[in-house]
C-alpha cells in the first residue's frame, strides 16, 4: 500500500474517532481532534506539504513511484 492511500485511511479513521467521541459526549476531546485535522489540511493547502505524508513517505513508497 502506498503512502497517499495510507494517509487517506488514517484521516478517515481519525474523523470516525472524533465522530464517535461527539456521539458519546466527549465534545471537548472531539473538538481538539477535529481542530488538529483541520490544521493539518490547512497546512497542506497553504504550504503544499502534508506533515503526515512527509513522515509516511519515509517508511512506505509513494503512489507516484509505483507507476
Amino acid at each position: 500500500m502506498c503512502a497517499e492511500r495510507i494517509q487517506k485511511f488514517l484521516m478517515a479513521t481519525v474523523l470516525v474517532v472524533a465522530l464517535f467521541l461527539f456521539l458519546n459526549s466527549f465534545i471537548f476531546l472531539a473538538t481538539i481532534i477535529q481542530g488538529f485535522v483541520i490544521a493539518m489540511i490547512l497546512a497542506w493547502a497553504i504550504f503544499d506539504v502534508c506533515p503526515a505524508l512527509w513522515i509516511l513517505k519515509k517508511f512506505t513508497p509513494s503512489c507516484k513511484e509505483k507507476e
